[in-house]
């Protein structure tokens, strides 16, 4: 079990695959070309050379860096791995090279990662691998699937994290009446429903653990910016304000797009990551910011 800080403060958890954190896209290639024994050779022959940053890695570097701002290092970054301890012994060196606090793993011999991330008490899980990550999220873990960007990483310290309102943040429950019965339906249930808050999506826990963060930081000076970037328009933005008041959750930025392309909008902001549950949406957003697709919901069903 995860202890609170000395300051009462429970950890954000992150666990992170190695694949996201790092690009091992060679030595995964030699693994497909080659087999089990020559990836294990290659691994352990090349174990002093760094491994270059994966599509994760800005993510999980400012993250890691909040703790210099925060008593009792709130923020834990766990790796899980596919690799075993023999051969993520270059990943580890990769982690020391880079400077990154990460002293916790779990290296699994070639079975999946997936069952380690409760015991870890995780409230986020990243990895390149979608069936790791739909096992997550059935464990009730926010994850996600992240997808190779075209945009490099942001080169400023303060973190920014963007996430899709149904099927992310709130549950799928209205976003199941737009795809049964259109849009009038959907606004309709919308204006009708304005004061019952939606019920909490995935995401939920993991916004509320950086909410938090913020909360331990003097006001104006936190280094965390959160944006709610939804196909939403009024009158259904009614129902996430007030969604959002009733969970004691104040995010910064809201984008309410009446279905306009997300791209241009997570660009403007300048997401270091944005999750969102609809395929499309991802392979739009990925072209301007880093980008997690969230396989969860009637989206993907």
């Amino acid at each position: 079990m995860t202890s609170k800080s000395a300051s009462g403060m429970d950890p954000l958890v992150i666990a992170i695959s190695s694949r996201a954190l790092f690009d091992l896209a060679e030595s995964h290639k030699v693994y497909e070309e080659q087999g089990l024994e020559a990836y294990q050779e290659y691994q352990i022959a090349h174990e002093d050379e760094p491994l270059q940053k994966g599509d994760a890695f800005s993510l999980v570097q400012k993250l890691l860096k909040l703790n210099e701002q925060l008593d009792d290092a709130p923020v834990q970054v766990i790796l899980l791995s596919r690799n075993s301890a023999d051969t993520g012994l270059r990943i580890f060196n990769s982690i020391e090279h880079y400077g990154l606090d990460i002293t916790r793993a779990a290296f699994c011999g070639g079975d999946s990662p997936y069952r380690y991330i409760s015991a870890f008490n995780s409230h986020l899980f990243l990895s390149t691998d979608g069936a790791d990550v739909r096992q997550a999220l059935e464990l009730g873990v926010a994850a996600a699937t992240i997808l190779p960007s075209k945009k490099p990483a942001a080169e400023r310290d303060t973190l920014k994290i963007a996430f899709d309102g149904d099927a992310v943040l709130f549950s799928d429950e209205s976003e199941k009446i737009y795809k049964n019965n259109g849009l009038d339906a959907f606004t309709k249930n919308e204006r009708e429903a304005a004061n019952e808050p939606l019920s909490g999506g995935p995401f939920k826990p993991f916004l509320a653990s950086l909410q938090q963060l913020q909360r331990a930081l003097p006001l104006g000076e936190s280094p965390i910016r959160t944006c709610l970037v939804t196909a939403r328009a009024a009158p259904a933005h009614e129902r996430v304000v007030r969604t959002l008041r009733a969970w004691n959750i104040r995010i910064d930025e809201s984008l309410f797009l009446g279905g306009l392309d997300k791209g241009q909008f997570l660009q403007a902001f300048d997401a270091d990551v944005f999750f969102d549950d609809q395929e499309g949406h991802c392979e739009s957003a990925r072209n301007h910011v880093a980008t997690g697709h969230v396989p969860h919901g009637v989206a993907n069903n």
